[in-house]
């Protein structure tokens, strides 16, 4: 038989039974007067063909289905959440009162159906975002590089279906999940797409079910993965595993921050990983230790039963050891993730002696390369240290980020003059490489790369002024003590430097200035538009193409000169203020509607 016919048949049939149930069920239900009478037998043998249907290995058909059953299922959730709060109690204190289910209600006439559609759902589950490790075409296991959205899509419709189904019987589902379990581990079945569809789904119902049900299933699924992890052979059979580990623990931080002993030993775990140079295991293991770091980061940093000192202290210990194996864009997030647990520290000077503890690494390496520069500066020159020069500053902006309202301002007193000479020696570089080889030269890999540091310095300075103005204090802080000699270099080069050179970050940076800073920044003012004003109308106004990032920048800066700090526009020169009011009527009628709209 051709298989072509078949499909298209198969294709049929799901549309013609989705459409019906979907607009007719009534017809079919209305008659039914006890379980298992003719009208019952009949709505039962119209779904059994729709599972039986939904089971087929064909993409389409399935998504078809899979509409279909998530429309069901929701409204049979909202009829049952309806009827339980019209007996004043909620679904689980029905179930564990073991109070007699109404046989003519949907989901009970339904029971058998949606006990086989539990099993396809599983069975069928695709790809959540977190998981960054897949198998290819030719059936190794690599790391993903691309983010289907279709696929992503389907996620989000197959989890909510399934959230649904473990509302509906919770039992039903969790003996279904751990029966598909327990035969991956005795080896029934084994595949790696089987355990990564049931993994995917056990964590797609995080929140389903109660804490106490919730720890129950989770000890006896994470118990049985860190087993299989150890008895499977083979890197990539490994990797399979952990992967999945990684991914479930992600999803649970209730359970994780209830039960210490599990999450310490879950985190241990991601270090582990963090040494496996399987594709996309460390990627995943770094983004595992980012989620429950956000998610429990108290747990980390106060002393917790039975243990000597908080776990944060002891991750400092052995910190170059966990992270000796992480490329920089993983340590950037493994940074990020312990910045995430110092920032529930209350104590302000303890938390400023851990973040130095954290630092240490790269403010070493960083002390390092400003020493060899003292002797020689051309040691800023070389490839490898603009590398190394990037990677440290994208580090502590990382930090920054995560650690909350003026955590940051002890590390940046420390960083700050250097970083502000490294920018301005990069700055007198590019002028010279422009200078000899004009404005074709801002295209070289040398320029490139010196335009990336400071592109990253300018980042760190607009993160450090957002988190560290949080009160009165940190805004004159910043106002006193960082911002004049920040504007005196930065100002500077963006005003005398080509137009090709110029970093649109200088606009974002001062936009942030005034809005955070507010009344703090209003003498500044003036000195900023008069710096970045006149040359950026330049640029931008030649036509609606050109430098595409300034022209949006600009306009966030004039938005918030307008909304903070209106009186620096009447102290400008009036032929300036009216290059402000033409500037605006001008991108009244830009093609890009985001300046349109700033």
């Amino acid at each position: 038989i051709n298989i072509n016919i078949i499909s298209t048949n198969l294709l049929g049939l799901s549309l013609f039974f989705t459409n019906f149930f979907r607009h007719h069920i009534r017809v079919i239900e209305q008659p039914i007067t006890r379980p298992s009478d003719e009208a019952h037998i009949a709505l039962l043998t119209g779904f059994q063909y729709l599972v039986s249907i939904s089971e087929v290995d064909d993409d389409n058909i399935f998504k078809i289905c899979l509409d279909y059953w998530h429309l069901l299922t929701r409204d049979l959730y909202s009829i049952d959440q309806t009827q339980a709060q019209s007996h004043g109690m909620n679904v689980l204190a029905l179930t564990r009162r073991g109070a007699e289910p109404d046989p003519l209600t949907r989901k009970s006439l339904l029971k058998v159906i949606l006990s086989r559609l539990r099993v396809v759902m599983i069975s069928k589950m695709v790809k959540p975002s977190e998981v960054l490790i897949v198998e290819d075409e030719n059936g190794e296991i690599v790391r993903e590089t691309t983010k289907d959205t279709e696929a992503l899509s389907q996620y989000k419709t197959m989890h909510e279906g399934l959230v649904y189904l473990t509302h509906l019987d919770y039992d039903d589902t969790e003996n279904i999940m751990l029966e598909k379990l327990t035969d991956q581990v005795e080896g029934n079945g084994w595949s790696w797409n089987n355990l990564n569809t049931l993994c995917w789904a056990i964590g797609s119902i995080s929140g389903a079910m109660s804490e106490e049900n919730e720890k129950r299933f989770l000890v006896t699924v994470i118990k049985d993965l860190l087993g299989l992890c150890e008895m499977k052979r083979g890197k990539d059979n490994k990797a399979v595993v952990a992967s999945n580990i990684m991914y479930v623990v992600g999803q649970y931080p209730r359970f994780l921050r209830a039960h210490w002993k599990f999450l310490k030993t879950v985190v241990n775990k991601l270090f582990e990983f963090m040494h496996e140079l399987h594709p996309g295991v460390q990627d995943m293991a770094c983004d595992t230790f980012l989620k429950i770091a956000q998610k429990c980061r108290r747990k980390f940093v106060v002393l917790q039963p039975g243990e000597p000192y908080p776990f944060v202290e002891e991750l400092m210990m052995e910190l170059p050891k966990t992270v000796s194996d992480l490329e920089p864009h993983q340590l950037h997030t493994f940074y990020e993730a312990v910045a995430s647990m110092l920032a529930a520290e209350t104590i302000p000077a303890r938390k400023d002696t851990l973040v130095a503890e954290l630092m240490k690494l790269p403010n070493a390496a960083w002390q390092n390369l400003m020493q060899q520069a003292a002797h020689n500066v051309d040691v800023l020159f070389d490839a490898q240290a603009v590398k190394e020069i990037v990677k440290i500053i994208r580090t502590n902006g990382n930090v920054c980020k995560a650690i909350g309202p003026n955590g940051f301002n002890a590390q940046m007193g420390t960083l700050f003059q250097d970083l502000l000479n490294v920018y301005r020696t990069y700055t007198q570089r590019i002028a010279q490489r422009v200078a000899q080889g004009g404005d074709i030269a801002t295209k070289s890999a040398e320029v490139r790369s010196l335009r990336s540091a400071k592109k990253e310095s300018l980042r760190l300075f607009e993160a450090f002024v957002e988190h560290s103005s949080a009160d009165d204090n940190g805004r004159q802080t910043i106002a006193r003590h960082f911002l004049p000699l920040l504007l005196e270099v930065v100002l500077t080069d963006y005003k005398t430097t080509v137009a090709s050179a110029k970093e649109a970050e200088v606009l974002t940076l001062l936009a942030t200035c005034i809005s955070k800073l507010k009344a703090a920044v209003a003498p500044a003012a003036p000195g900023m538009l008069e710096a970045v004003f006149e040359c950026t109308l330049q640029m931008i106004t030649r036509n609606f193409e050109d430098f595409p990032e300034h022209r949006v920048n600009f306009f966030k800066l004039l938005k918030a000169v307008n909304e903070f700090c209106v009186d620096a526009l009447f102290n400008i020169p009036s032929e300036h203020f009216k290059l402000v009011v033409d500037s605006i009527v001008w991108a009244f009628k830009h093609t890009e509607r985001n300046v349109a709209d700033t």
